[in-house]
């Protein structure tokens, strides 16, 4: 068996992880089942060491044996799903209501547990260990990301590797690129209060959702009339609430939403202006408001080095032409902390195929996996990490 290529009967057993992962999908820091899951798929093949970490998450390192050395490289697979009733119509299909894994990180988890089995059976092939952290709370606070760096986990580390599934990228390719790869993303909630009034007489009260309109509209005077449209910065109202009668006009109105920044300078000014335009306005109509702003994972820094590693590695393995170099995207991952700790990298992992129907972005109902990619995937982070620990002379 060569390194471009799985064992048919690993092939299969990672398949049946992520149907498993996908029918019984858990939120963020609520992962006990696929933890305990995961646990005993690796524990099965024979993986040792395999221990709880950041909460509902698992590490196992796996040592390699070919000689003494203290390097150590990392890799990430994400394990939680999201809050979003399923309709992709696939057999095997969530049966928990109102949770889908519909950022592919069952495939993810499915991944790392190839990569970590074979990594397993190569280890006399390579010096140094592949840490594989199975990480919980990708998609909500309090971020796993965040805890793996607060544990220690990344305090004797060298490098990271993260893979992410990418459905605008064709099966059979990897995208990858240096510099930012994805945004910051912070959180914030506005209260809006006004003055409750008949609906028939608007003039004797302050209407709290019609300040809070303006508000949605004005604040994206930020991101097209003060920033760079080189320099990437999305402001995105995701609700607002208020009121509770036909005939009363709303003492109060709630908005909340994030703001994406790829660089720190952007971040800081979009916060203060925010705050600016947010209390500006309410003032302008006789209303007051609150800013409730929550700074959250940093932007993906992808090291030139480690790109360098995926794009050698990429193209051992399925050729030079399909390894793009591609823009970062405009989404947020966590892994953005283990950039900040050690030189890291993250690539995406084209599963778009038309052959299966309609196409559908991350975060979607009938979000899809073109599983064919998944070996593709284990087997370009397995290689990967033997590369960084094994560096060509």
């Amino acid at each position: 068996m060569s390194n471009a290529e799985m064992d048919p009967a690993l092939e299969r057993r990672m398949m049946e992880i992520r149907r498993h992962l996908h029918r019984n999908p858990e939120l963020s820091n609520q992962e006990h089942q696929t933890q305990a899951y995961l646990r005993r798929m690796l524990e099965e093949a024979g993986l040792t060491g395999v221990r709880s970490v950041a909460g509902y998450g698992l590490a196992v390192d796996v040592v390699g044996t070919a000689g003494a050395s203290n390097r150590k490289v990392v890799i990430r697979a994400d394990i939680d799903a999201l809050p979003i009733m399923e309709a992709s119509q696939v057999p095997f299909g969530s049966e928990r209501p109102g949770v889908m894994h519909a950022c592919g990180h069952d495939a993810h988890a499915a991944m790392g547990y190839a990569a970590s089995v074979m990594l397993e059976r190569q280890k006399q092939s390579f010096s140094g260990t592949v840490r594989i952290i199975f990480q919980p709370a990708e998609e909500a606070e309090p971020l796993g990301g965040r805890r793996v760096v607060e544990e220690g986990l990344l305090d004797d580390v060298d490098a990271a590797i993260g893979i992410h599934v990418d459905p605008y990228t064709e099966t059979g390719k990897i995208a990858v690129g240096a510099g930012p790869y994805t945004l910051a993303c912070d959180t914030f909630d506005i209260t809006v209060t006004g003055n409750s009034a008949h609906a028939a007489k608007p003039s004797e009260g302050v209407d709290a959702i019609a300040v809070a309109c303006s508000m949605v509209s004005e604040l994206q005077k930020i991101v097209s009339r003060e920033i760079d449209p080189y320099d990437p910065l999305v402001i995105s109202i995701t609700s607002i609430e208020g009121g509770s009668a036909y005939n009363v006009i709303a003492a109060e109105a709630r908005l909340k939403g994030t703001i994406r920044s790829g660089h720190e300078s952007t971040r800081q000014h979009a916060w203060k202006r925010l705050r600016q335009v947010v209390e500006g306005l309410a003032s302008s109509h006789n209303a007051s408001a609150e800013v409730d702003l929550r700074r959250g994972e940093p932007p993906v820094i992808n090291d030139p080095d480690m790109v360098e590693l995926i794009r050698r590695t990429g193209a051992s393995l399925l050729g030079q032409d399909n390894i793009l170099s591609a823009a970062g995207w405009t989404a947020a991952d966590d892994f953005a902390f283990y950039s900040e700790k050690c030189p890291s990298v993250y690539f995406r992992l084209g599963i778009r195929n038309e052959k299966l129907g309609a196409i559908y972005p991350l975060h979607h109902p009938r979000f899809r996996v073109d599983e064919q990619a998944l070996s593709m995937g284990a087997v370009v982070l397995c290689n990967a990490a033997r590369n960084f620990l094994s560096p060509p002379s």
